[in-house]
């Protein structure tokens, strides 16, 4: 046990004196839309943003790693409410309904390093792993309450450029619920959507 332990430790120490971490801002939009728990109304895809901070840890000469970030993000849905009786008689008409998220990602990613030098120019990279989402606000919409956050899984690809900038694109969708109606307890709603997003790490 304690030669496991021994093993193990030394892995780690290798790790973080090997691993070279990079950081920076990233900036993205994202085109969501709300999944909801039954096909009761409508909804239309609507155009958001996200920003914020983003770190990078890759292990040299493997091309594994992994990437962490702390972002604002602002996702949603224009939902029709007033397709249904239960909404249209209180009022509500088409609504975009937007969530207002600080949001963690990290994620597992393998970035393409083997390239005969072409990876010093441009260097592909997938990666896919959780997201946590912690709600602060919503739009003006009375007929919903957000949940105080949710889980989502995302994965995509992207290119390094340079060694410096990162363009990636990613799927993402929550597997908790972030909006219920407060009508109806049982209908609820889940963020989905693709993100583009660009950071430079230094």
């Amino acid at each position: 046990m304690k030669k496991i332990l021994a093993i193990l430790l030394l892995c780690v120490v290798a790790f973080g004196a090997s691993a070279e971490f990079r950081w920076g801002p990233t900036v993205g939009v994202n085109i969501s839309n709300t999944d909801w728990s039954q096909n009761l109304v409508a909804t239309d895809q609507l155009v958001g943003f996200q920003g914020g901070v983003m770190g990078e840890i890759m292990i040299p000469g493997i091309g594994f790693g992994l990437d962490i970030a702390l972002k604002y993000q602002m996702q949603g849905g224009k939902v029709h409410f007033g397709d249904q009786f239960v909404w249209a008689s209180e009022g509500y008409g088409t609504t975009d309904l937007y969530l207002h998220t600080i949001a963690i990602p990290l994620n597992i990613r393998f970035k393409y390093t083997r390239l005969n030098g072409v990876e010093n120019v441009v260097a592909p990279f997938v990666f896919a792993g959780p997201q946590f989402n912690f709600h602060i606000s919503n739009s003006d919409c009375d007929a919903v309450k957000r949940t105080a956050g949710s889980v989502g899984i995302q994965c995509g690809l992207g290119a390094e450029l340079w060694k410096k900038y990162q363009v990636s694109a990613s799927y993402m969708w929550n597997l908790t619920d972030d909006v219920h109606t407060k009508v109806l307890d049982n209908f609820h709603a889940r963020m989905k959507g693709w993100y583009v997003n660009f950071a430079v790490l230094f």
